[in-house]
């Protein structure tokens, strides 16, 4: 569904990403992780066209998505802080992702706007919510429009139990529906319950894209925190998998 070729990025003299190749099919929950500064956020922008790489191509369901945003719509996005202006209140913020994205969906997707009770706010301006309800506005609106694609930075941080509960069921009930969910995390107990695949960036290269199950059979271990710690415990190396090597054999 979604091809990076090679990708490099560069901020000056700092090398953010390094020749990322990398295939991200439908129907898998791909748990991006790495420790702070390992191009990360830098990928996930790439790949939602906001950052554009210095070389290498993306594609999107075989499309190229350089100088066009259509794709986009596919798309549900939340990050891992929410920016909106203080006086729009939340119903207005809905009113006018709705009109944006008018041709996006037929039918909205207002599981988790029920969910989280969120109605009964929609009166509040975003400016005088907490860290945890702005998390739950942001999650609601990236699944809004039952989107192919969803990518995830750090969903559950500043939410309650009861709300991370909610929408790592949402989350497991769209992977039951096929879709591509990327998720950014550092609670690796959520990527234990919620990833197939974990793709490891360090210094801005892939380090290692591989199944949980794979992993966990490689390194003897059943919970992805040490799973992790293990590997990269290892001298370096490439630990990729076929995933990532046979992509260069792909013709675009």
């Amino acid at each position: 569904m979604i091809r990076a070729e090679a990708i490099s990025k560069s901020f000056g003299k700092l090398n953010v990403l390094r020749n990322v190749s990398v295939r991200l099919d439908a129907g898998r929950v791909v748990a991006v992780i790495g420790p702070n500064g390992s191009g990360k956020t830098t990928f996930i922008k790439t790949l939602l066209g906001m950052v554009v790489p210095d070389s290498g191509t993306v594609l999107f369901d075989n499309q190229l998505i350089e100088k066009q945003h259509t794709y986009r719509s596919q798309i549900g996005y939340m990050p891992q802080i929410g920016h909106y202006p203080a006086n729009l209140k939340i119903r207005q913020l809905f009113e006018m992702m709705v009109d944006v994205r008018k041709n996006a969906a037929t039918q909205l997707d207002e599981d988790l706007v029920e969910a989280f009770h969120l109605k009964g706010l929609f009166e509040k301006p975003l400016g005088t919510l907490s860290g945890g309800t702005k998390q739950k506005v942001s999650a609601a609106l990236a699944f809004l429009f039952n989107p192919s694609v969803l990518i995830l930075d750090e969903p559950t941080a500043g939410l309650d139990p009861l709300s991370s509960e909610i929408l790592k069921e949402k989350i497991q009930k769209e992977h039951q529906n096929g879709k591509l969910i990327l998720i950014t995390s550092h609670v690796m107990s959520d990527l234990d319950e919620l990833a197939t695949d974990v793709l490891y960036l360090q210094d801005g290269s892939v380090q290692f894209y591989k199944t949980i199950t794979e992993l966990k059979l490689e390194t003897g271990e059943n919970k992805l925190g040490r799973v992790v710690a293990q590997l990269m415990s290892q001298p370096r190396k490439s630990h990729q998998n076929i995933k990532t090597l046979e992509f260069s054999s792909l013709q675009i």
